[in-house]
C-alpha cells in the first residue's frame, strides 16, 4: 500500500525524516534510509531546512523512489514564486512523487546565507490551495494543463504549543478547506499541552501525526525552550538529560515514553533525529511502532 492509500484506510501511521547532505553525496543517506526501510511508512525530505543550502528535497526524493522507499516532498515558499512552484509540483507528479508536505518556511535571515532575499510569494496555504487546483487540471490562473492531472496525498504542519493557539487551530481549518489530508506536528515532550490541542480540535477530521524531535542534550532542551515558539521541554526530562551517562539511549528512553503516551491520542507519529538518522530503528524498536 502507498502512504496515500494507508491514509484513506485510517492506518496507524509512522514517518521519519531525512536531511539531503550539503552537497551531491548521497551514498550516506541512502544507507540511512535503508535502516528503516520497511519500518515506516513514509520518509520526509526537507526543503533547505533553517533556510541552510542543501541538496534539493524533489531530487532526493526521486532517489528514494527509485530505490523503493515512499518519500514525502517537503516544499517551502521562501525561496520560489508562484511559478517555480506550481513547476515543482509538476516536475513531483512526473516523477511519480505523490505525497507533498507544504510549509510556508523559516526565514533566510535564520540560515547560512542571511543575506538571500526572501520569496513568500505564496503562504502554506496558499499553495495548498495550488496544489488542489492542479489537481483539477488547472493552473493557479486557471489555464488547463496538458494531459492528465496530478494527483498528490497532501500535508501541512501545525504547533500544538502555540500560545496563543486559537490561530493555529483557523489555519488548520483553512488548510483543510485547501486540501490538506494530515498534519505533522512540531515537537511533543508535554503531554498535557498536547492534550489540550486535542481538546480543541474535536470539530476537526483530519489525520494528526505527533511529533517527536529526538533530544541530544540538556543544552538542546534550553536552547528550544528559550528560541523555537511552542516547544516546551519539562524541567523532569531536562534533568534526565543532565544526569544520564549514556545520552543517545537516554535519548531513545525519552522518546519512546513519548511516543507510548501519544499513540493512543493521535492517528501517527513521526519522528525529526535531527542528524541522528541511525538511532530512528532503536526508537521505533523501544516505542513499539
Amino acid at each position: 500500500m502507498t502512504f496515500k492509500e494507508k491514509l484513506e484506510a485510517g492506518k496507524f501511521l509512522v514517518t521519519s525524516e531525512i536531511g539531503p547532505p550539503k552537497g551531491i553525496e548521497t551514498a550516506k543517506l541512502l544507507e540511512d534510509a535503508e535502516l528503516i526501510r520497511g519500518k515506516v511508512d513514509g520518509i520526509n525530505v526537507t526543503d533547505l531546512q533553517s533556510s541552510v543550502m542543501r541538496l534539493g528535497s524533489l531530487a532526493v526524493c526521486s532517489l528514494l523512489k527509485q530505490k523503493g522507499f515512499e518519500p514525502i516532498f517537503q516544499m517551502t515558499c521562501r525561496d520560489r514564486n508562484r511559478l517555480a512552484l506550481q513547476s515543482d509540483l509538476l516536475s513531483a507528479a512526473a516523477l511519480g512523487i505523490e505525497n507533498v508536505l507544504i510549509l510556508t518556511g523559516d526565514h533566510p535571515t535564520l540560515g547560512d546565507h542571511p543575506e538571500a532575499k526572501p520569496v513568500f510569494d505564496l503562504d502554506s496555504t496558499q499553495l495548498l490551495q495550488v496544489a488542489k487546483k492542479l489537481q483539477e487540471g488547472l493552473d493557479m490562473k486557471g489555464n488547463k494543463l496538458e494531459g492528465a492531472a496530478p494527483k498528490f496525498c497532501l500535508g501541512a504542519v501545525v504547533n500544538p504549543g502555540a500560545d496563543p493557539l486559537e490561530p493555529q487551530i483557523l489555519k488548520m481549518e483553512k488548510k483543510i478547506q485547501a486540501g490538506a489530508q494530515f498534519f505533522q506536528t512540531q515537537a511533543i515532550y508535554d503531554i498535557k499541552i498536547f492534550e489540550n490541542f486535542l481538546s480543541k480540535i474535536k470539530h476537526l477530521k483530519v489525520t494528526i501525526l505527533g511529533g517527536i524531535v529526538l533530544l541530544k542534550s540538556a543544552g538542546m532542551a534550553r536552547y528550544m525552550n528559550k528560541n523555537v515558539a511552542g516547544v516546551f521541554v519539562p524541567d523532569n526530562l531536562i534533568k534526565e538529560m543532565e544526569e544520564t551517562k549514556d545520552k543517545t539511549a537516554k535519548s531513545v528512553e525519552i522518546a519512546a515514553r513519548l511516543i507510548k503516551e501519544l499513540k493512543p491520542m493521535c492517528q501517527g507519529i513521526h519522528i525529526m533525529p535531527i542528524g541522528w538518522d541511525k538511532v530512528v530503528p532503536r526508537v521505533l524498536e523501544a516505542g513499539g511502532l
